[in-house]
């Protein structure tokens, strides 16, 4: 019986050992791998030419919002003729040219915490979820996307990114740290083995989920370190684990960190510092504002640092600054506007900024000359949000193509990250800055609502329209873009209680909880923390008759007039998708109309090839009346 009993308890261990390793952590049913035989043609470092530019293709990756740290991050990279999108997922490699799927690789059950790329291999690290001590590092061909190599261990990624979930390699080999985060260790990305050993400086080591504390190009890797009393940048070779060189920042904070292909920047709350090769100071840009909440963007252009950076910490545009790196000479100096990401190729500097215009809704890049500063301004075919969070904007050109990232709200409630590729578009009779549309194609804003409309809609009264005009580069538009107006006075609205009637007749007064102020209307151009001016008393008539909302306002705006309906449709639905809240209105006429935000005070509608938004908040349902008319008028106004 005991041998029984003794054969059964063994019998039962063997059958859950090799349940937990060949079902349970089985790869045969966690893993989607997919991969290609396909051939992929590298391409030239070369962005469209200034001009209008046109959807080539797009794609979506939905954020999934997770306990871990970096679950909700989407990143992109272009190298050898691909795309890659890195999330918590895993990765997907696409053609960069056409946008067609090459190879993906995820787990069932894991998310991915960390990725590097050198040379022709990709290398993913997995956490398991809900046991973080089950760890796997994987490395794949970047072309085909076959498995090169697997090691599970303790070894984690170098200072891997929160914002990106970059972690940096180069020259064939991948940083790796234990969980003191004391000593790096360098694995070669073609079969994994550990190839160097390198003990980072006493007292220092690496910082834990900073948002961008490490970067690296194919012969330098530049880490932050968290040493005692301030942070510190450490300079290592890839190849061979040799330390560069070190130097010491302005704070304790966790440091931004941008390396480029001989210049590193740092961001560590007090200046933007920017070292050479060598390690040499180039330059540095004090202020703890210079760079807002996130890096500065910069590039290098043939010997030349081009750096954005908001002088003062101005929050409304920015400053682009062109410094000769061997000399330290500031060569020029331009004031921009606040530019979400630049790039450069083919000796251009492609900037993203999130308005074309604060009145207008596409999003804009500037092409600009690195040698003199001189920038082509175009429309780009999407909007944009500059508030939202969540996905770093990015960008990035090769093949005469643009890459563009920027997040969206839908799919609702986590997001996603949309990833456009844009060429050069046709030129139409009207300028670039334009898209190629005629200025005299341009409606009048103030032409599209009549005072029979505002009476229709209950704004009846004395008004004042005041017309708004948009420059785009050197071309201004001959009309009016934006009309807002001011009605004075206000209707006369009985007191709340039984009223009495001229026919002796009582009857109830409205209820006061209806009554809604215009300044309680949401305003986006006044910042959210600031003090409000305290309340008036309610004027009254001598009657006893209060103006309900007294002097109210209610604003039309010609957001776009695209070159086709198709292009204006698309760039409409680009609108709704970064919204938290839209929804679709079927009763307002014209092609397309969205209610935009928690009430209805602002419609976005469409007709043929012209995007106008109206925005009234009081009375209610007047922003639908008055987007009607609108509707009704734009034809004549072609």
């Amino acid at each position: 019986m005991a041998l029984g009993v003794l054969s059964g308890a063994l019998v039962v261990t063997v059958v859950a050992v090799l349940a937990g390793r060949f079902v349970l952590q089985a790869e045969w049913w966690q893993v989607r791998h997919s991969v290609t035989a396909e051939p992929v043609a590298p391409q030239a470092a070369l962005g469209p030419p200034p001009g209008p530019l046109a959807v080539s293709w797009q794609r979506s990756a939905q954020v999934r919002r997770g306990t871990l740290a970096g679950l909700g991050s989407v990143s992109y990279e272009v190298a050898q003729g691909q795309v890659v999108t890195a999330s918590g997922l895993g990765l997907e490699v696409r053609d960069a040219r056409t946008g067609g799927e090459r190879w993906s690789y995820r787990r069932a059950g894991w998310t991915m915490l960390g990725w590097s790329a050198t040379r022709s291999r990709l290398v993913g690290y997995f956490e398991r979820t809900g046991h973080r001590g089950e760890r796997q590092t994987v490395g794949f061909d970047a072309l085909s996307g076959g498995v090169m190599w697997r090691r599970a261990g303790a070894e984690r990624p170098a200072a891997a990114t929160r914002t990106t979930l970059r972690w940096p390699g180069g020259s064939g080999v991948v940083l790796t740290t234990d969980k003191t985060r004391r000593t790096l260790y360098g694995r070669s990305a073609d079969d994994g083995s550990k190839r160097w050993t390198q003990k980072l400086p006493a007292g220092c080591r690496l910082f834990e989920d900073a948002a961008h504390a490490s970067d690296g190009a194919e012969e330098l890797s530049v880490l932050a370190l968290d040493c005692a009393g301030r942070s510190r940048l450490a300079a290592v070779e890839p190849s061979d684990g040799r330390l560069r060189w070190t130097r010491s920042l302005g704070s304790q904070e966790s440091p931004e960190v941008r390396a480029l292909d001989g210049v590193t920047l740092a961001f560590d709350g007090t200046a933007l510092r920017a070292y050479d090769k060598d390690g040499s100071q180039v330059a540095v840009w004090n202020g703890d504002e210079v760079c807002g909440d996130t890096m500065c963007p910069a590039v290098l252009v043939r010997g030349r640092l081009i750096v954005v950076y908001r002088p003062g910490g101005a929050r409304d545009g920015g400053r682009m600054e062109s410094i000769e790196v061997a000399s330290r000479r500031s060569e020029w100096a331009r004031d921009v506007p606040g530019y979400a990401a630049v790039t450069e190729a083919g000796g251009r500097v492609y900037a993203l900024r999130p308005r074309l215009d604060e009145r207008l809704l596409p999003a804009g890049v500037d092409v600009v000359d690195p040698a003199g500063g001189a920038r082509t301004t175009v429309p780009a075919p999407f909007a944009m949000d500059p508030a939202r969070t969540g996905v770093r904007p990015w960008l990035a050109a090769a093949g005469g193509l643009l890459y563009v990232a920027v997040p969206e709200a839908a799919p609702r409630p986590t997001g996603s990250a949309r990833l456009v590729a844009l060429r050069g578009g046709f030129a139409g009779p009207g300028p670039a800055e334009l898209g190629g549309v005629a200025e005299a194609d341009w409606p009048d804003a103030c032409g599209l609502l009549k005072g029979p409309d505002l009476a229709a809609a209950h704004l009846d009264g004395e008004y004042t329209a005041k017309p708004g005009r948009a420059t785009l580069g050197g071309v201004r538009l001959p009309r009016p873009v934006t009309c807002t107006y001011e009605i004075e006075g206000a209707d006369l609205v009985d007191p709340p209680g039984p009223i009495v009637s001229p026919g002796g007749t009582a009857r109830p007064g409205p209820d006061e909880r209806e009554r809604e102020d215009l300044s309680q209307r949401p305003d986006r151009s006044r910042p959210q923390d600031s003090a409000e001016p305290p309340e008036s008393p309610e004027p009254r008539d001598r009657q006893g008759r209060e103006q309900r909302w007294g002097k109210r306002g209610l604003t039309v705006t010609v957001k776009w007039v695209a070159p086709t309906s198709h292009t204006a449709s698309a760039l409409l639905q680009t609108l709704q998708a970064t919204q938290s809240q839209a929804r679709r209105r079927t009763d307002i006429g014209g092609d397309e109309a969205y209610e935009i935000g928690p009430t209805a005070g602002t419609v976005a509608l469409r007709v043929d090839r012209y995007i106008v938004m109206v925005e009234a908040s009081q009375p209610p349902g007047a922003a639908t009346r008055l987007a009607r008319a609108a509707v009704a008028r734009l034809p004549q106004t072609r």
